[in-house]
């Protein structure tokens, strides 16, 4: 995604230059099959990109580019995407929810909250969720809260059935029913937050934030003051427990770098 701003967004480049923002998605092996967290933009996307909206398109700039989805990125690591058996959404906007038809066969586990407004918006949000990405009928698996703890936070619902070691932990503000989700690794815990943050500054201590990124999560959030609580207790977590547990967003490109870059 490309949108105008340069520095204002991204904190690079002059003020008319195109930022770059991306779509972080995770793939987990679990045992003989695969878990996706989030889907990007989708095949159908890239097929009709007026789907996405006239200001999602003017403003955001996405580069609908079909070997970027989610489904040639798993075939082009010679996996067969039938093996994507659960889908875990942090939320279900536009364009994280985008990829769900180019798996029509997995189960998609998301908060309840959140499939209840994606379901039936309220007026002020019916840009953000674009009901066609999921006219598949996918078949969805919803959690209420309540559940486990992970690291301090409460209403943690953990996955059953897998030989994996996956949380959703409810993160909302930026959307009814926005989670992260966290995977345990054999370097620790990985905590996909979503969007909960939008840059990496803002886990550092003190924050830090582009101007323009800090206008667009004010102007994008469901509940400023849940949003902007739940980032404090991720700084928190990352001051406290930054040895055991590493944080990334679906936004920031110098992150996925760094994920990629370590990636086995």
């Amino acid at each position: 995604m490309c949108p105008r701003g340069g520095r204002l967004l991204g904190g690079e480049g002059g003020p008319l230059a195109p930022a770059k923002l991306v779509a972080h998605c995770l793939l987990i092996e679990a045992g003989d099959g695969l878990v996706l967290v989030d889907t990007g933009l989708g095949t159908g996307d890239a097929a009709d990109p007026g789907r996405l909206g006239a200001p999602f398109r003017a403003f955001i700039r996405p580069q609908c580019n079909l070997a970027e989805t989610a489904v040639r990125q798993i075939e082009g690591l010679g996996r067969d995407p039938r093996d994507v058996r659960h889908i875990l959404a942090t939320h279900l906007d536009l364009d994280h929810a985008g990829g769900l038809g180019d798996f029509p066969d997995a189960e998609v586990h998301v908060f309840a909250p959140e499939l209840a407004a994606a379901q039936a918006p309220p007026l002020r949000e019916r840009e953000r969720y674009v009901a066609a990405q999921w006219a598949h009928r996918p078949r969805w698996v919803p959690y209420e809260g309540g559940g486990d703890s992970w690291f301090g936070f409460d209403s943690v619902r953990l996955l059953e059935g897998l030989d994996a070691e996956i949380a959703m932990v409810p993160l909302v503000g930026h959307s009814a029913g926005h989670v992260g989700v966290a995977v345990e690794t054999p370097e620790g815990w990985l905590l996909h937050c979503g969007d909960a943050y939008f840059h990496r500054g803002e886990m550092a201590t003190p924050p830090s934030c582009p101007p323009g990124l800090r206008f667009f999560q004010a102007l994008t959030q469901r509940d400023g003051a849940a949003r902007r609580q739940n980032q404090e207790r991720l700084r928190e977590l990352a001051r406290l427990h930054g040895d055991d547990v590493r944080l990334i967003c679906s936004h920031d490109p110098h992150e996925l770098a760094r994920e990629r870059s370590t990636a086995t």
